[in-house]
């Protein structure tokens, strides 16, 4: 029992200990067992890590080299340094050290896998070691870590300043987005107590279509057949909700309805919309430089933009004074303007696009603002993300016109949640028509698009 006890420590790399301690070994403890290779795995690879970056140099940072030569140089400098260890590895260790050494230098680190993996549209990380990532709309911690702060950093700086930010003490919050259009917040010590936290947003490959959004349960056929009529007929709709709630993915399917021989300006803080339009300008805000100048903001791009002769403008999102212009645009002979913005319901959009307003320093009274929103906006697509992770479009409200100082606004559809939840906790309802028309159904026929007076009736299967 002892010779075979001694035999184990050997293995284990553990000789000395095993002729310190020669009274009969206990059972074997796994984590003892696994805690020094485990170690010296961390240990190859920061050597290997180094050796790599002497190696290349600054092949690194090349932005003139290719991806894919890139790949190849460092998967051959790789296998060398690996091969010269002086300490063997096994097969298994060797291709675990070659996949995170490569995802370090060429990726993102340990989090890498999850960009990778489509079932993951979200990945979170609260700190060296705890990552979180959303899979089919619920939220998982994985089994993933960074070495230390300084690691977790190091991965910031990569995404930042590829596009030219920049990430510190001074400047500890930022947004950027990765090259495939992924959208990522980060913010560093001092603000992170906990470490610096990172989160992307992963960036659909393929837009989700209608169709999509119809299969999905987020729309019916007959709530998407009005909402093509009404992108047709030139309307100005606003797309609200929470956040995560899918905004974006909507405003994506209202604007794949904008006629192809329409001139579209698109304005966003981080370029996400996916336009299948030819004339389509895309225009993205920027942040202050170090020395704090040459920020562009979304109110100064709604700005230029209506010296741009466009059809159609499209705000990614509407978050501060840029909502004046917005309105302004829309008042002013854009009709059909879309936008987004965050808010809980139909009529806290109307709310919130009262206080953005204020926010221009405007001394305006409340009234004018409420008749500036009532003139300009026509239907407000309010989503909303359930409990059970799916994003369903949960009103489809027209604002109609002022009566007294109050907006009065209009459910054409509404989510009618009486069929409850299935055994799993999804939710059953569904978008249901109210039974009213909407006063706007006019405006839509002189602009010669005709919407089925079916898809009104409550009940109408569509």
């Amino acid at each position: 029992m002892s010779s075979l006890s001694d035999r184990l420590a050997a293995v284990r790399g553990d000789d000395d200990a095993a002729h310190d301690h020669p009274a009969p070994a206990p059972q074997p403890e796994p984590r003892r067992s696994l805690l020094p290779q485990h170690d010296r795995i961390e240990e190859l690879k920061a050597r290997v890590h180094g050796e790599l970056v002497t190696e290349l140099g600054p092949h690194l940072y090349d932005a003139d080299m290719d991806q894919d030569e890139l790949d190849g140089r460092v998967r051959t400098v790789l296998a060398a340094v690996l091969a010269a260890q002086d300490r063997p590895l096994s097969s298994s260790d060797r291709t675990r050290v070659t996949q995170e050494i490569s995802d370090d230098i060429l990726g993102y680190g340990p989090i890498e896998p999850f960009l990778r993996d489509p079932a993951v549209s979200e990945v979170m990380v609260n700190g060296p070691a705890s990552v979180w990532v959303e899979r089919g709309g619920r939220l998982e911690p994985v089994d993933a870590h960074f070495t230390d702060e300084a690691h977790l950093r190091r991965t910031i700086d990569k995404i930042v300043s590829r596009i030219g930010r920049r990430v510190d003490e001074s400047s500890p919050m930022v947004d950027a987005r990765l090259p495939d259009g992924s959208r990522v917040n980060a913010v560093v010590p001092p603000l992170a107590v906990d470490g610096s936290a990172l989160t992307i947003r992963k960036f659909a490959v393929e837009a989700l279509t209608v169709e999509d959004l119809v299969a999905l349960g987020s729309l019916t056929a007959g709530a998407a057949e009005f909402l093509r009529a009404c992108v047709r007929g030139r309307l100005n709709v606003v797309v609200s909700g929470g956040t995560g709630a899918g905004k974006t993915t909507t405003l994506n399917v209202l604007s794949s309805f904008i006629p192809g021989d329409e001139r579209i300006v698109t304005i966003e803080d981080a370029a996400e919309l996916q336009l299948r339009q030819e004339h389509v300008v895309r225009l993205e805000s920027r942040p202050a430089n170090i020395e704090g100048r040459g920020a562009i903001t979304i109110r100064d791009l709604v700005r230029n933009s209506l010296r741009m002769r466009p059809d159609r403008i499209v705000v990614g999102e509407v978050r501060d004074a840029s909502a004046l212009d917005m309105l302004q645009a829309m008042n002013t002979g854009h009709d059909g303007s879309i936008c987004t913005l965050h808010s809980n319901g139909p009529r806290d959009t109307l709310a919130r696009l009262e206080t953005m307003v204020l926010m221009a320093g405007m001394d305006l009274p409340v009234r004018a603002i409420r008749e500036q929103v009532a003139s300009a906006v026509d239907l407000i697509v309010h989503q909303t993300r359930f409990k059970d992770g799916t994003r369903r479009v949960t009103h489809l409200t027209e604002v109609d016109r002022m009566e007294g100082d109050v907006i009065t606004l209009q459910d054409v559809f509404v989510w009618d949640g009486s069929a409850g939840f299935d055994a799993d906790g999804r939710a059953l309802g569904r978008l249901a028509a109210t039974g009213l028309r909407p006063r706007f159904v006019e405006r839509l026929t002189q602009a010669n698009v005709e919407v089925d007076p079916l898809v009104f009736v409550p009940g109408a299967g569509r």
